[in-house]
């Protein structure tokens, strides 16, 4: 029988009800705005950073949570010895800023949220100490501040062996024309840009894999690929901050952009208008990604409809602008490549991968 993200314990139909609860009633404070000098601008509501209007600039703000990546780490800790609390830091980072960035604001602020069970998580030094320099790194890479943090002890609601990493970032675009706003139109083309692997979406179903195999965290991966599952999974998440800062400082206009986490390429039709987004060059899928498939077993719809497979952030630009966005991220340090072209087709809303013969219409993502 093939496994599912709900397998493991994970339903966004439950979740995004919550989501789209929590969107309708945080709409009503809206107008609180106003005494501080902002407004709401519109169509903010339901995308992956909140904005905040004044008359010269935008704020953004987000939170956002590194969810069970941690207990990777621990268990391929206890078992080897070997440390990646910076990764998992850097992880942490990143998921907080690559959400920023998405409308356009680099980040400026960086705050930690680390909740343990027993103040006694600190005490392993090694551990501690990695976690710091982590953070502090994924700041750097970010080019923002370590602004500051909260480290609560909650038990018996946080087991004593386990620690919940989460933070909250908060940025700026200035000038206004450089926010990311969802302008895309028929015939735009598509770039992705590489993630390191899992990154921080599906972990509860990648350890779900690792329990029911016999080496564990320790099975190698195969597919040309000399490292442990345990090794691949922690790999640290790419930061796409510089990405979006060069495409910024040479003038190109990115019409909008997604960070592929959960839902997996379903994310690619976050926007709310109605888009066909076809998909002709997926690039190559990676090994952690076909290993997954083969142990879980994971159907090839559900792979996608669940991981990033390889992709970490799209970015949606006018077909003149294609050369200049490949250029802006490999000069950055990205690998990226033209992986397909958005089409307007009536109301229809889809990503669709042909190769693959794969095909997500947009009752498969609702997150307004």
């Amino acid at each position: 029988m093939s496994l599912s993200y709900e397998s493991s314990g994970v339903n966004y139909d439950q979740l995004d009800a919550f989501k789209r609860a929590c969107q309708k009633a945080a709409k009503t404070t809206a107008p609180l705005l106003a005494s501080h000098g902002y407004a709401e601008p519109a169509n903010t509501r339901g995308e992956s950073c909140y904005l905040m209007e004044a008359d010269t600039h935008f704020l953004a703000h987000v939170e956002e949570g590194l969810g069970t990546k941690n207990l990777v780490a621990d268990a391929v800790y206890a078992q080897t010895g070997k440390n990646f609390y910076s990764e998992i830091s850097i992880d942490t980072v990143a998921t907080i800023v690559n959400d920023l960035v998405t409308c356009g604001a680099l980040p400026i602020s960086v705050a930690m949220h680390a909740a343990v069970g027993e103040s006694a998580w600190f005490t392993d030094a090694k551990r501690m100490e990695a976690l710091v320099e982590g953070w502090a790194e994924g700041c750097r890479q970010a080019g923002a501040v370590w602004g500051g943090g909260e480290t609560p002890t909650l038990r018996g609601i946080v087991n004593a062996d386990a620690i919940v990493l989460a933070g909250s970032a908060i940025g700026k675009v200035e000038p206004k024309s450089q926010r990311i706003t969802g302008d895309v139109k028929d015939g735009d083309a598509i770039v992705f840009l590489a993630s390191s692997g899992v990154q921080t979406n599906g972990l509860s179903l990648c350890r779900l894999i690792a329990s029911k195999l016999p080496q564990g965290y320790q099975t190698p991966i195969g597919h040309g690929d000399s490292r442990t599952y345990g090794e691949a999974l922690l790999a640290p998440s790419v930061i796409y901050v510089k990405f979006v800062a060069a495409c910024q400082k040479a003038g190109i206009k990115l019409n909008y952009v997604s960070h592929v986490t959960g839902h997996g390429w379903r994310k690619l039709m976050r926007l709310d208008e109605p888009f066909v987004y076809e998909i002709t060059n997926p690039g190559e899928e990676p090994a952690l990604f076909k290993f997954l498939r083969e142990a879980g077993p994971i159907t090839l719809r559900e792979a996608y409809a669940t991981f990033n497979q390889g992709i970490g952030f799209a970015a949606y630009v006018s077909p003149d602008a294609l050369d200049a966005t490949l250029a802006a991220a490999k000069a950055s340090g990205y690998t990226a490549w033209h992986a397909g072209t958005v089409k307007k087709d009536g109301d229809r809303k889809a990503v669709v991968i042909p190769s693959l013969g794969l095909e997500y219409d947009g009752s498969t993502l609702q997150v307004r």
